[in-house]
């Protein structure tokens, strides 16, 4: 008492890929179309030009923290420098030459350097204060888009030793 199985009843193999509906026409050009695997080609194509990307951003952001280290340094340099000379003047020019030299040595280019120096206080226990700026020089670093330069500045104080003697003006016998 078996029935024979309906059309509707039939046991139908499982479809290959349940969801997506194969193309309509067989042969060359529906293997082509087909796009199993292309995902994992695609990334595989994509992921060394994505490395040199991130390579290229670290190498730019590398440069642009290491300059303003070099910065900060050279001020600190330039107001030590300027905090050991008696006179105003000599301390003025001990900054810039102290500056120009530290960041030099330190292999950073400026397209302009500006030292600003304060030697308002340069007395036995006053301070000495000196602003670097320097207009960095980015140039190399074009090919991902980023500005040929950026104007970096630190600041830096020293204090005047309170136990050095102090310019005799000749006023006193």
């Amino acid at each position: 008492m078996t029935t024979p199985p309906t059309p509707t009843t039939a046991i139908r193999p499982p479809r290959r890929h349940p969801g997506r509906v194969r193309p309509g026409r067989r042969g060359w050009s529906a293997w082509w179309r087909a796009d199993d695997g292309s995902v994992a080609a695609e990334v595989t194509i994509a992921t060394p030009f994505l490395i040199m990307l991130l390579v290229f951003v670290g190498v730019v952001i590398h440069r642009g923290v290491d300059a303003r280290i070099r910065i900060d340094d050279a001020a600190h340099q330039a107001a030590r420098a300027a905090s050991i000379e008696r006179t105003p003047a000599a301390a003025v020019s001990a900054a810039q030459s102290t500056a120009a030299a530290a960041l030099s040595s330190a292999g950073v280019v400026c397209r302009s350097l500006t030292v600003t120096t304060a030697t308002g206080g340069l007395r036995p226990g006053g301070t000495v204060s000196v602003t670097v700026s320097c207009d960095v020089d980015f140039g190399d670093a074009l090919i991902l888009g980023v500005p040929g330069g950026k104007r970096l500045s630190a600041s830096a104080i020293e204090p005047v030793d309170v136990w050095r003697s102090t310019v005799n003006t000749g006023s006193e016998t």
